[in-house]
């Protein structure tokens, strides 16, 4: 498998919207990215879209990815169905793998143990407190925040998730990076110019 694979997690009711910035730009940045289900069966997302996976989640190694994204979804707070997610998050932070997860990702990687000792965000606080976890003391107000190898997301924040994921796997940096936020979160006409410079190079 190639070493700059990508994989996305996907579960039915899953929120097409939350994750679209990062995987276009990484695929374009020549990432493969591959989708990851429970099973080989098909599901559906929020927006009605019909996704077959390319692996099934026990086959995914740490060793094989340069990073997994869990984006949220409605069954993140109707039971356990998505545990096997937070609990493949464990293995891949474990190994030194990088997992970013936004909306109700983050509340699945509560419930998990894994917010308990890294700075996080997530829709609010009281979202997260709610599992019970024990880190909201680390809960930071922020559009998305990095720790280590964790990238947390409230869902309405998808540019800066994005932007997030750019900067750990070092596909923007400095001011491209910038430019990059920029445009596509406050529409700002000028970071584009930066960006046709830097991809002229």
């Amino acid at each position: 498998m190639n070493s700059k694979s990508v994989h996305l997690a996907v579960y039915d009711t899953l929120a097409d919207w939350e994750t679209g910035y990062a995987t276009a730009y990484l695929a374009r940045a020549g990432y493969r990215v591959r989708t990851v289900g429970a099973s080989a069966e098909p599901v559906r997302s929020i927006g009605g879209l019909r996704v077959e996976p390319d692996l099934v989640l026990d086959d995914v190694r740490p060793e094989d990815s340069a990073l997994l994204i869990l984006p949220g979804a409605d069954l993140w707070d109707s039971g356990d169905r998505l545990a096997p997610f937070a609990r493949k998050a464990r293995e891949f932070l474990d190994a030194g793998t990088p997992v970013a997860a936004i909306c109700g990702a983050t509340a699945g990687l509560a419930r998990e143990g894994l917010l308990d000792d890294r700075d996080h965000t997530g829709a609010v606080s009281f979202y997260l407190a709610a599992t019970g976890y024990q880190g909201g003391g680390r809960y930071v107000e922020a559009d998305a925040v990095t720790d280590g190898n964790l990238i947390t997301a409230g869902p309405t924040e998808p540019v800066a998730f994005a932007r997030e994921v750019f900067r750990l796997l070092g596909v923007y940096e400095g001011e491209v990076l910038d430019a990059w936020y920029r445009l596509f979160h406050d529409s700002d006409p000028e970071a584009y110019a930066v960006l046709e410079k830097a991809a002229a190079k």
